[in-house]
């Protein structure tokens, strides 16, 4: 008894806070949405729209072309199904980040043609583009925005081509027809060696 009364008077023990998971750049808690904003040209900011990151996504070789920036923080993730991913690590410093401003662009014939713009959050590390022209270079520039008096690193640029779906059907196709007359001529090749073993060689003796 004179033991758990000392307790009892004591101080007490300090609350349990939960601590919430680092995210994958290492910072605070991992955000399940992504905020965002899509402006056409020339338009007034655009209504703002959540998302769910592409986390963990691995380009892989036979249905997706990874395009890295020069300095390698963007990728553009083109996949068969023509849509892009872009995806970028979490800018340095991240004190006083605001979010980023994405800017697209495309050559035409003899000019270059502005895509909308987009403004994400802070938390947001990738963005995906549903539906890209075949057959016409892009040219995504994302640069982050931050608090003042700090002033805004350079942009991060990528470029890249994507391929069109009928091209990509075409090549399908032939790589299947190729592939069937490949192994039409090798049993061709092996029928007539079967008869010029087996039934030649007797009637010339």
């Amino acid at each position: 008894p004179p033991f758990l009364a000392l307790l009892c008077l004591g101080a007490p023990a300090p609350a349990l806070k939960a601590t919430p998971a680092p995210g994958p750049d290492g910072s605070g808690s991992e955000e399940p949405w992504c905020p965002y904003k899509v402006g056409a040209e020339g338009a007034a900011d655009g209504r703002l729209c959540f998302r769910t990151p592409a986390r963990g996504f691995q380009c892989q070789a036979r249905a997706c072309r990874a395009h890295r920036s020069p300095g390698g923080a963007l990728v553009a993730n083109v996949l068969r199904n023509g849509s892009v991913l872009l995806q970028w690590g979490p800018p340095r410093p991240a004190a006083g980040l605001r979010g980023f401003a994405l800017n697209c662009s495309w050559d035409g014939t003899y000019t270059r043609f502005p895509c909308d713009s987009v403004e994400l959050g802070a938390a947001c590390r990738d963005y995906l583009l549903p539906e890209a022209h075949g057959s016409v270079r892009y040219r995504l520039c994302l640069q982050p925005r931050y608090a003042p008096p700090r002033p805004a690193p350079p942009a991060q640029c990528v470029e890249f081509r994507v391929e069109p779906a009928a091209m990509r059907d075409i090549v399908v196709a032939m790589t299947a027809v190729g592939g069937s007359i490949c192994v039409m001529l090798v049993f061709i090749c092996l029928l007539v060696a079967y008869i010029t073993e087996n039934l030649m060689s007797p009637a010339l003796a």
